[in-house]
């Protein structure tokens, strides 16, 4: 679905709660017709803040028990996590920009 990096339980602490830079986490499922619209919007990003903040993609529907631990109730999520911390939560398909806001305060 997106170029974003597939998380799952068996990296979810390595590539997200151990990250050295910023994660933007988009909870997804692929019958959700709101978060198949989001994914250009999410492919480009990743392109755009490549290095600078990573973007990763959990599939609820094969990683449910991540739903369920992150409160994942709507889809799409999106959750932006740095130093293992989650800092923001957002629920709902956003516009461009409003997915940039999530993170523009944290870019190295």
């Amino acid at each position: 679905m997106s170029v974003g990096i597939p998380i799952t339980n068996a990296n979810f602490e390595s590539e997200v709660l151990q990250s050295p830079i910023p994660v933007l986490v988009d909870f997804w499922a692929p019958w959700c017709a709101s978060c198949k619209m989001m994914a250009s919007l999410v492919d480009q990003l990743a392109g755009e803040y490549a290095g600078r903040i990573k973007i990763g993609m959990v599939n609820v529907d094969e990683e449910g028990t991540l739903g369920e631990q992150h409160e994942v109730v709507s889809l799409p999520t999106m959750v932006l996590y740095q130093n293992g911390e989650i800092l923001q939560k957002k629920v709902g398909a956003l516009p461009k920009r409003e997915i940039e806001n999530l993170f523009k305060d944290v870019l190295y």
